[in-house]
């Protein structure tokens, strides 16, 4: 496999398209906005050059890499001579479903369809396609090119051929594959999002302040970054999605997301990508500082 296509080009799907041609893949990155595409090569051309700085890579490789990364917002050319579609749009049900049935008529017959979904059923996404048996969850981590776990996640119909294909392809590019099978949340997101959901609902009944929440996790658990700001990391509106495909998909209450991350959600809110959502996120700087909303108690 040397021909790969990349579809979306947020901060997933960048992260994916470079880490696949920093390791010798020809990559058409794919995107309805042009100005998303520059942006995305931003990133990476940014990435790379820290990877320089720490003498990871030479400028050599930054051009090579760049040099594998073609952009595209037609995703049907793009896909037409490629062995492997990752599909890395918003965590939106309808929109994967939708590009799904697009990738399905556009790529070759044989080529394996692969979305990097956190959450949303595989068997789902592959009943709207003819290749059931090719399509296949490749969940990789946030930030990409440093996370080293990728989750392979096989739907009802994923054949050991394809899921044996991804499995080596992961390893290929570096990363950890994890298989799990298709049940909502699969593995990370049924264990991390009920705990930064349960994170909010101790905020929201007053048992304790955001830095107080996170202090005990990091400092007690071990964890790198506390729930509430590994939550304004993932996105407000992302974790309030994978609530809800939990609560669907198991049918249990317990999976309900807290009435605190609804109301962010609506307010706009959304942690990091929105500059407030815990934690007010200043450009320029790197002090972690409780959101004013919080900080004055109010919820």
């Amino acid at each position: 496999m040397t021909n790969v296509a990349v579809v979306g080009a947020g901060t997933m799907g960048n992260g994916i398209a470079h880490v696949f041609a920093q390791c010798g893949f020809a990559v058409q990155l794919v995107d309805v906005r042009e100005a998303a595409l520059d942006d995305a090569l931003a990133t990476i051309a940014k990435n790379l050059d820290r990877m320089i700085r720490k003498e990871k890579i030479t400028e050599a490789d930054k051009s090579a890499t760049l040099g594998r990364i073609q952009t595209s917002t037609d995703l049907s050319t793009a896909v037409a001579g490629v062995e492997l579609v990752v599909e890395a749009a918003t965590e939106n049900v309808d929109l994967k479903l939708d590009i799904f049935r697009q990738m399905d008529a556009a790529a070759p017959a044989d080529a394996i369809l692969a979305t990097n979904t956190s959450s949303i059923s595989i068997t789902k996404i592959a009943a709207v396609t003819k290749r059931p048996g090719q399509v296949i969850g490749m969940h990789f981590m946030n930030p990409v090119p440093v996370m080293k776990l990728v989750e392979v996640i096989r739907g009802y119909a994923t054949t050991d051929t394809v899921t044996n294909t991804i499995m080596d392809l992961a390893a290929k590019l570096g990363k950890v594959p994890t298989l799990a099978n298709d049940y909502p949340g699969f593995v990370a997101n049924r264990i991390l999002i009920p705990m930064i959901n349960e994170a909010i609902h101790t905020l929201h009944e007053g048992v304790a302040g955001v830095k107080e929440i996170d202090t005990v996790m990091k400092l007690g658990m071990a964890h790198p970054m506390g729930p509430l700001q590994l939550a304004d990391f993932i996105g407000l509106d992302v974790c309030l999605a994978i609530c809800r495909v939990l609560q669907e998909g198991f049918g249990q209450g317990k999976y309900a997301p807290s009435p605190l991350l609804v109301n962010m959600v609506m307010a706009g809110k959304l942690g990091r990508k929105s500059g407030e959502g815990f934690y007010l996120y200043t450009p320029g700087s790197k002090d972690l500082v409780v959101a004013p909303t919080f900080a004055r108690g109010n919820l």
